[in-house]
């Protein structure tokens, strides 16, 4: 650790690097905690300290930079329970305070210049002997104002035809397949149960799409 900071300063830098390399690959650096045979291993923290004005600090993980090949992989991958569970990864922002909102939180790929940007996939994996995990998005729900919205678009297309939006059941190989359900909720004691709209999108010369 780096001594406290004076009065006017700033408390010290602390730097973890290998060297570069003019030919060949640099060396790693290695941060992780022993195993344990009788106990719990140790957990390894990163955390920013607390600060009083301005705002937090940030905690960034970066993978490496190629000028001639792929970049380098980011991986998160919780610890492995060989007789049980496997360990859960949470991404979360924390709770705002009274005067603001909770952070925001983007999955997105970047942009490409001359190919396809990148996909993003959300799943669960398969189970040999038992049921497939879901997937759920949902919006919390609020005490003011109208609900938040759950928004699917599809991928717009300036030279060529727009992207698709699909909703597929799951296959019964054996049996029934998945039904797909698309319905508004009950109302509440003084309001009406909300619309189902179904409609294709207006043109300028040509034909409407059909239902």
């Amino acid at each position: 650790r780096s001594a406290n900071a004076g009065t006017k300063g700033v408390s010290g830098v602390l730097i973890f690097s290998s060297g570069s390399a003019s030919s060949g690959n640099s060396g790693q650096v290695w941060m992780g905690t022993g195993a344990a045979t009788s106990g719990r291993g140790g957990a390894v923290a990163i955390t920013v300290g607390s600060g009083t004005s301005g705002v937090g600090g940030e905690v960034r993980v970066m993978a490496g930079r190629s000028t001639i090949n792929t970049g380098g992989l980011l991986s998160l991958v919780s610890g492995e329970g060989t007789a049980t569970t496997s360990g859960a990864v949470v991404i979360r922002s924390t709770n705002g305070g009274t005067a603001g909102l909770s952070g925001s939180l983007f999955f997105s790929t970047g942009t490409s210049k001359d190919s396809n940007s990148g996909s993003v996939y959300i799943g669960t994996g398969a189970a040999t002997a038992g049921r497939a995990g879901a997937v759920v998005v949902s919006v919390g729900s609020g005490t003011s104002g109208v609900a938040g919205d759950v928004l699917v678009n599809a991928g717009r297309s300036t030279l060529n035809t727009g992207g698709t939006v699909r909703i597929s059941s799951g296959e019964g190989t054996a049996t029934t397949s998945g039904a797909v359900v698309i319905r508004s909720l009950n109302s509440g004691t003084k309001g009406v149960s909300g619309a189902l709209y179904f409609s294709t999108g207006s043109t300028s010369s040509g034909n409407t799409g059909s239902i």
